[in-house]
C-alpha cells in the first residue's frame, strides 16, 4: 500500500481516474438540487471537505492499481470502469438534452419536456426496458446452430431487439398521450395558454421521441455487454465472435484513452475503458440505423393519432411495419417472374408498387446484411451509408409531421 502511494505513476494515475469519473458525476449531481450545490460551492468548508473526498477516491484508485499490478484482469476492470463513465455521460445527455432544446423552443420545448418526462414515468416505459434486457441475454445463450456464425445470429437479434422496444413505446406512447389528451380535453387546455397546435404537436413528437433515444441508448448499453459475454458462452466459437468493424472501432480509439494516464496500470486499465468505448462507438452506428426506422414509424403514429383512436393507430403502425419491409420484396419477385403473366400478379405487383412508394422502406434499416456480410466492412464507409439512411428518416418524418399538422388543425377541440 505504500509503495503505491509512493509511486508517482500509480499516484497520478489513480488521481486522473477518480478526476474523470467525478467530471462525469459533476452535471447530474448539480441537476439534483441546484440550489444547494450553488450555496455549497461557495463555502470553502465545503470544497475542502470536496477535494478531500477526491483525493481520498484517487488514492483508492492508487492503492487498488499497485495492488493488481499489470495483469491482464486489469483490461476487463477497465472496461466495468468506462461502462460506468460511459452511464454517466448518458445520464448526463438524458438531463441537459431536453433543457437545451426547451432554451432553443421555449413553447414547443415545455411540451416536449413534459411528455419526455411523462415517458421516463410511465411503467410501460421499464417494463419493455426490463423484457429487452432479459431477452437480449436470453439470445446470448441460445444455440443458433448457424456452424459458427451464432454471434453473427446474436448480434443482429440485439439490434432488433432495440430497435422494437423503441418503436413498440413510442407507438404506444404517442397513440395514448396524444389521443388521450384530445380525447380528454386536456389539449384544449394546453392550447388556451400560449401554445398552437404546431408547438403542440410537434412537443410531443420530440417528447417521446426523446424517450425513444434514452431508452435505445440504455439498451445499448446492455447490448455492448452482451456482445462481449457472447464469446464467454460459447468458446468453442469464441475466435469467429469478432466484429471487423468493431475492432478497427477500438483500435482508433484505445490510443486516445491509454495517453490519458502514466504508462503502468492505469494504463492497461485505460486500454480497457477505450475497448469498451470502441465497441460502444460501432454499436451506436447500428442503433443509429434503427433509430432511423423509431423516428419515422413515431412520425407516422403521431399523424394518425390527430384522428384516430389508440386501438386503429396501433393496428395501422403494425400494417405499415411489415408492409414496409414487405413491399420491397413483393416488388423485386413479381420483376423477375415474368414468364408466366396474369391478372393476379399484375395486381400484386400493381399494389406492391404503390407501398413501396407511399411507405418507407424500412429494409434500409436493417443492420442484417452489415452483420452477416463475409467481406469486412468499413466503419467510415459504413457511418457514411447511416448518414445518409438517417437523412431519408429526417425527409420522411418532415412529410408526415406536415400530413399530422394538417389533418391536426381544423381538429375539433371543443
Amino acid at each position: 500500500m505504500i509503495s503505491s502511494l509512493t509511486n508517482p505513476n500509480l499516484l497520478l494515475g489513480g488521481l486522473i481516474l477518480a478526476f474523470l469519473q467525478l467530471l462525469a458525476a459533476l452535471p447530474w449531481i448539480y441537476a439534483i438540487d441546484p440550489k444547494n450545490f450553488r450555496d455549497a460551492v461557495r463555502q470553502p468548508s465545503y470544497l475542502a471537505g470536496a477535494a478531500g473526498v477526491f483525493v481520498v477516491i484517487g488514492l483508492l484508485f492508487a492503492v487498488f492499481l499497485g495492488f493488481r499490478g499489470d495483469s491482464a484482469g486489469l483490461q476487463f476492470i477497465g472496461k466495468i470502469y468506462g461502462s460506468v463513465l460511459n452511464m454517466q455521460l448518458l445520464i448526463d445527455l438524458f438531463i441537459y438534452g431536453p433543457l437545451f432544446f426547451t432554451l432553443l423552443f421555449p413553447k414547443m420545448g415545455a411540451v416536449a419536456l413534459a411528455a419526455y418526462r411523462e415517458g421516463w414515468r410511465q411503467p410501460m416505459f421499464w417494463l419493455i426496458v426490463v423484457a429487452a434486457i432479459v431477452a437480449s441475454w436470453i439470445s446470448v445463450v441460445l444455440p443458433y446452430f448457424t456452424f459458427g456464425d451464432d454471434f453473427k445470429m446474436m448480434k443482429q437479434i440485439g439490434f432488433d431487439i432495440i430497435m422494437l422496444s423503441a418503436v413498440l413505446f413510442g407507438v404506444l406512447a404517442s397513440s395514448i398521450s396524444i389521443s388521450e389528451e384530445i380525447e380528454g380535453r386536456t389539449a384544449l387546455t394546453v392550447m388556451s395558454k400560449p401554445v398552437n397546435r404546431r408547438q403542440f404537436l410537434l412537443g410531443k413528437f420530440f417528447g417521446i421521441l426523446m424517450a425513444c433515444l434514452a431508452m435505445s441508448l440504455i439498451l445499448g448499453q446492455n447490448f455492448t455487454w452482451t456482445t462481449k459475454a457472447n464469446p464467454e458462452f460459447d468458446p468453442i466459437n469464441k475466435d469467429r465472435a469478432i466484429d471487423p468493424m468493431n475492432e478497427e472501432a477500438k483500435a482508433e480509439v484505445i490510443p486516445y484513452f491509454a495517453k490519458i494516464v502514466p504508462e503502468g496500470p492505469a494504463r492497461q486499465l485505460m486500454v480497457g475503458t477505450g475497448d469498451w468505448f470502441g465497441d460502444t462507438m460501432a454499436n451506436t452506428m447500428g442503433i443509429a440505423l434503427g433509430f432511423g426506422q423509431v423516428m419515422v414509424l413515431l412520425s407516422v403514429s403521431v399523424a394518425l393519432a390527430t384522428r384516430l383512436p389508440f386501438i386503429v393507430n396501433v393496428l395501422i403502425g403494425l400494417v405499415i411495419y411489415f408492409l414496409g419491409h414487405l413491399a420491397p420484396v413483393i416488388v423485386r419477385v413479381t420483376e423477375k417472374v415474368t414468364d408466366q403473366e396474369s391478372t393476379a400478379r399484375g395486381l400484386v405487383r400493381f399494389f406492391g408498387n404503390v407501398f413501396d412508394t407511399l411507405l418507407p422502406a424500412l429494409e434500409f434499416f436493417n443492420m442484417g446484411p452489415a452483420i452477416i456480410r463475409e467481406t469486412p466492412l468499413s466503419l467510415i464507409p459504413f457511418a457514411g451509408y447511416v448518414a445518409v439512411v438517417i437523412g431519408y428518416a429526417l425527409i420522411y418524418t418532415l412529410i408526415m409531421l406536415i400530413v399530422g399538422l394538417l389533418l391536426f388543425e381544423d381538429r375539433d377541440l371543443a
